[in-house]
């Protein structure tokens, strides 16, 4: 049995709870009210005015090389993204990698992740 936590029934990822344009992820850039660091991941994080929390990811090929590294990394941020959405205010958070993720395994880079969400569910 898994000791993760289940996401509420009607948990989805919508295209309304994604940063998608350029101007979106710049005022976040710009003006951040918090930078959550880990050892490999960091995310800026902004309140934003629509009714729910929104994800966006900025993962470039110089700091994890291969596409299947980037597309496990965002699709990991997009899940536990999902399951603490209800969770969370309404905040514009964007996830930039620090450093290679290469020698990391999956609980790992899981765990990056719920800890960055852990520090924005606290304030």
């Amino acid at each position: 049995m898994s000791n993760t936590v289940s996401a509420p029934p009607n948990a989805r990822f919508t295209k309304a709870q994604r940063l998608l344009t350029p101007s979106s992820f710049r005022e976040v850039f710009d003006a951040p009210e918090r930078k959550l660091h880990q050892s490999h991941l960091m995310a800026f994080v902004r309140s934003n005015h629509c009714e729910q929390p929104r994800v966006g990811m900025a993962i470039t090929k110089r700091k994890v090389p291969t596409a299947v590294t980037r597309n496990l990394i965002k699709r990991h941020v997009r899940e536990q993204f999902r399951i603490k959405a209800s969770h969370l205010e309404n905040k514009d958070i964007v996830f930039i990698v620090k450093k290679s993720m290469k020698q990391l395994n999956n609980k790992e880079i899981i765990n990056e992740i719920n800890n960055i969400f852990k520090k924005i569910e606290k304030k």
